[in-house]
């Protein structure tokens, strides 16, 4: 996926896949991850979620990496933050207390940038790449985070009726990427009211990645 494709979306604020509400499986299946307050939870391809702010909200501190500063900026003022802004190698670093968002692609983002990660919450990254990139993206996700547990949020959809993003990912495709890194268990499977552009029948996902021992 062309970084220009979601840098146009932001800056033509296209972004309808910015809700005005924190996820309600995030807030239903969180708890799942068994996390102590104050935790590290990171989230790839952040934008300015409200997810971010309920995380905060409940103690935890929130790391997350977005292609848009433009979207950066607009989370801190929603959060009323100051941040101190500097330039961490290829990344601006957007900071303060609880909260530490990187700016640029998520494949310059280290292990030595983001520290320990106690936990992932993908609802956005996976389902906004296409496959080869999906690949390079759950390689990298799994060695900077160290194979911290994830709840993951996909929809599943007949990829044929629609070009992504959001693209589909089925069960088969969640196994080939993590299935050497986690226990995988499907959480919930839902059929999105209204389905997906055009009507297309979709499922909505959530599963639970345990850190095999």
């Amino acid at each position: 996926m062309d970084p220009n494709f979601w840098h146009s979306r932001w800056e033509s604020d296209q972004i309808g896949f910015h809700t005005k509400q924190a996820n309600p499986l995030l807030v239903e299946f969180f708890p799942t991850l068994s996390l102590r307050k104050s935790s590290r939870v990171f989230l790839p391809l952040c934008g300015k979620t409200l997810d971010i702010h309920w995380l905060l909200d409940q103690g935890f501190q929130v790391v997350g990496v977005e292609l848009s500063k433009k979207a950066i900026t607009q989370l801190f003022q929603e959060l009323g933050i100051e941040p101190e802004i500097r330039t961490l190698d290829k990344l601006e670093h957007f900071s303060a207390e609880g909260i530490d968002i990187f700016v640029g692609n998520l494949f310059d983002l280290s292990k030595a940038h983001i520290g320990k990660i106690d936990a992932i919450y993908d609802r956005a990254a996976l389902v906004a790449l296409p496959l080869d990139m999906r690949i390079s993206y759950t390689n990298h996700l799994t060695q900077i985070a160290e194979n911290a547990p994830q709840l993951l949020i996909c929809f599943e959809y007949d990829q044929s009726e629609m070009e992504g993003p959001p693209f589909s990912i089925a069960q088969e495709e969640v196994l080939s990427h993590y299935n050497k890194y986690y226990k995988i268990n499907q959480l919930k499977s839902i059929s999105v009211k209204g389905g997906m552009r055009n009507g297309i029948p979709v499922q909505e996902k959530v599963w639970h990645l345990e850190k095999s021992l």
